[in-house]
C-alpha cells in the first residue's frame, strides 16, 4: 500500500495545514504542474558536480565547529559538551553558505525566527483540525503570523526574493542533517566498535587530510552507518498523504478526503521486514544495496520515496558523511552519564534533553 500512495502522487497528495504554510511554502507543498516545474528548476542544483563544488564550504563550517570543540578541551585532553545545539549550528551554517555566500551568523536573526516559528507551530498542529482555530486571535496564532511577517522583512532585506528557497533549503538541509549527525554520534557512543570501524577507515582513506570528494564514496562502514541511522532514527517519523478522489487501496476503497498518515519509524523497526534484530542497531544489514537490505524494498524510506523523493538526500548524505569523517579524525567520544536518550518529535526527530557527550581529543 505504501508504494502505491507514493508512487500516485498525482492522485494522494500532500497535507499541509494552513498554520504550516507560515512556516514553508514553495516545492514542499506544491502539486500538479506547479510541483513539476519547480523540481525541474531546482534538480541541477543538487547534481554531483554543483555537490562536488559545494565540499570546500561545507568543510570551512565543519572546520569552525570543530576549532570550538577543541578550545573546550581541558588540559586532560577531554570535556564534556552537549553537542546538539553546535550540530544545528554547523547545518544552519552550512547551508547560509552555500545558498546564500553568507555565514550562519551574519543570518542568525533569521534562522533564530525560524527555530522560534518551528516550536509555535509544533505547539499549533495540535488544533490544526479544530475548524476556524487558526483565526482565533491567541497569543500562539498572533506570534505565529508576527514571526511570518518579521522573517518575511529579514529575508528580504538579505536577499531580497529568495524567501522560498531559504525556508525550503532550512527544512531539507538543516533540520534533517542536524537530527541524522546527532543520532548517528549518539549511537556511536552506545556502540563504540562501529566508532572504531569507521575511524579506521576514515584514517586508512583520508589519514590527517581534509577528505576529497570523490574519496568520500569509498567509506563503506561510515555509509552503512549512516543508513542504519536513518532507519533507526529517520529525521522524519511518518508521512502524510490525502487522495482527492475515490481509490482502491489494497482490499479498501477509500472515499475521497482521506487523511493517510505512513508511519516511517514503524515500517523501519518491523520484524517481518528486517528479521529478529529489527530493533538492534547492525549497519551490516546494509553491506548491500540498500534496496536488498530488508524483505521488501518500500521498507526503508527515511527520504521518501517514488517522485516525490526528497531532492535533497544526496546533499544532507554528503554534507554528514563529511562531518563525521573530520569528526572522527580528531576526536574520539563517549556518553556523558548526564545523557538522557529521549527521541523526540518535532519538524525532525530530535534529542529533547540535548546531547552530552564526552570528547576525546586524538
Amino acid at each position: 500500500m505504501i508504494r502505491e500512495i507514493l508512487l500516485k502522487y498525482d492522485i494522494f497528495e500532500k497535507q499541509v495545514s494552513p498554520i504550516s504554510k507560515l512556516l514553508v511554502s514553495g516545492m514542499v507543498v506544491y502539486e500538479g504542474k506547479q510541483w513539476f516545474k519547480v523540481r525541474k528548476i531546482a534538480t541541477p542544483t543538487f547534481h554531483q558536480d554543483k555537490l562536488k563544488n559545494m565540499l570546500p564550504t561545507i568543510q570551512k563550517s565543519c572546520n569552525d565547529m570543530l576549532s570550538k570543540w577543541k578550545t573546550s578541551i581541558s588540559k586532560e585532553g577531554s570535556s564534556e559538551l552537549d553537542v546538539w545545539p553546535h550540530i544545528q549550528t554547523l547545518t544552519a551554517d552550512v547551508i547560509s553558505r552555500t545558498a546564500f555566500g553568507s555565514s550562519f551568523e551574519e543570518g542568525r536573526k533569521i534562522f533564530e525566527v525560524l527555530r522560534e516559528q518551528m516550536n509555535l507551530l509544533i505547539q499549533a498542529l495540535m488544533f490544526a483540525y479544530i475548524p476556524g482555530w487558526r483565526f482565533v486571535p491567541n497569543r500562539l496564532n498572533r506570534k505565529l503570523k508576527s514571526n511570518h511577517h518579521e522573517m518575511g522583512e529579514l529575508v528580504k532585506g538579505i536577499i531580497n526574493q529568495r524567501e522560498e528557497a531559504l525556508k525550503l533549503f532550512y527544512l531539507a538541509g538543516q533540520e534533517t542533517t542536524a537530527s541524522l549527525l546527532v543520532w548517528t554520534m549518539v549511537l556511536l557512543c552506545i556502540h563504540p566498535e562501529w566508532q572504531e570501524r569507521a575511524r579506521e577507515e576514515v584514517c586508512q582513506v583520508f589519514g590527517n587530510r581534509e577528505p576529497k570528494f570523490e574519496e568520500l564514496n569509498q567509506l563503506k562502514v561510515v555509509s552503512k552507518i549512516l543508513y542504519e541511522v536513518l532507519r533507526l532514527y529517520s529525521p522524519a517519523p511518518l508521512l502524510t498523504r490525502a487522495n482527492f478522489k475515490e481509490i482502491k487501496l489494497g482490499e479498501y476503497i477509500i472515499p475521497p478526503g482521506v487523511f493517510l498518515s505512513l508511519p516511517i519509524i514503524f515500517v523501519h523497526r518491523d520484524h517481518e521486514y528486517w528479521g529478529d534484530d529489527a530493533k538492534k542497531f547492525n549497519p551490516d544489514r546494509f553491506s548491500e544495496v540498500v534496496s536488498k537490505a530488508s524483505k521488501n524494498q518500500i521498507s526503508f524510506f527515511s527520504f521518501g520515496w517514488g517522485p516525490r523523493i526528497c531532492i535533497g538526500q544526496n546533499f544532507a548524505l554528503l554534507e554528514t558523511k563529511l562531518a563525521l569523517a573530520m569528526i572522527l579524525q580528531k576526536f574520539t567520544f563517549q556518553l556523558s552519564p548526564t545523557y538522557v536518550h529521549a527521541p523526540t518529535r518535532g519538524i525532525s526527530v530530535y534529542p529533547q534533553h540535548g546531547a552530552n557527550i564526552i570528547l576525546h581529543k586524538i
